[in-house]
């Protein structure tokens, strides 16, 4: 499938899987949707979204090999590959199926596995968790394989962080959709553990909303360790 084909399969399925996105939360962590201006205020310079829960322990929405803050207002929900394909007996649509699949729950050697819908908070676009195969890739080896597998990605830019003993990597880089002949900043960040690699990438409909959702990314990154 091209660029183009793949693209739209993707925004076909995205239709089908996906039901918003988000914007950094404003709230104390006691006090959900009632932050006070200096709360705000505290988390606008500090450039970290407010606390809005935490995601990746046992018996959270999305069960991940790490664990994360993620920003108030913003909602999770886990994402199940496996149960996007359905088994028809019809060998074209399972063909079909694989095929959006392909173009949307996996990326480069991971597999989509939760969404972060900023929607409630005012914003659109999603904080995405994608997991892979334990391996001797490090962080910044899986990182490369993830840009390199988005269709349009250009001018990617790795550094280095570290993070609840944790040692990752982590990219800026840019996407141009032939489809919309639009440009747009992404990011992504990239850990090994036991359990296998893990990235989480923040999007958004245009660069606009990502730089506006970049405090809950930030509020990720600095809290993500691994799953106890």
């Amino acid at each position: 499938m091209g660029n183009v084909g793949r693209g739209l399969a993707a925004a076909a399925l995205l239709t089908a899987v996906a039901t918003g996105c988000g914007e950094t939360g404003r709230g104390a962590e006691a006090s959900p949707g009632k932050a006070t201006a200096e709360t705000a205020e505290t988390a606008k310079t500090a450039g970290v979204a407010a606390r809005g829960g935490s995601i990746g322990a046992d018996g959270s929405v999305c069960e991940l090999p790490v664990t994360f803050d993620i920003a108030e207002s913003w909602t999770a929900e886990a994402v199940d590959a496996a149960a996007q394909q359905s088994d028809t007996g019809d060998e074209l649509t399972d063909e079909l199926a694989d095929e959006l699949a392909d173009a949307l729950l996996r990326q480069g050697p991971v597999t989509m596995a939760c969404e972060v819908d900023a929607k409630p908070a005012g914003n659109i676009g999603f904080l995405r968790v994608w997991t892979g195969e334990p391996g001797d890739a490090d962080a910044r080896a899986v990182l490369e394989q993830f840009v390199a597998a988005e269709s349009g990605a250009s001018g990617a830019e790795y550094r280095s962080f570290e993070a609840g003993g944790l040692d990752g990597a982590e990219v800026e880089y840019v996407t141009t959709s032939e489809v919309l002949e639009e440009t747009k900043k992404e990011r992504a960040l990239a850990v090994t553990t036991a359990d296998g690699p893990v990235v989480l990438h923040l999007g958004g409909m245009d660069t606009e909303e990502h730089e506006e959702m970049l405090p809950a990314f930030e509020l990720a990154k600095s809290t993500l360790k691994a799953t106890a």
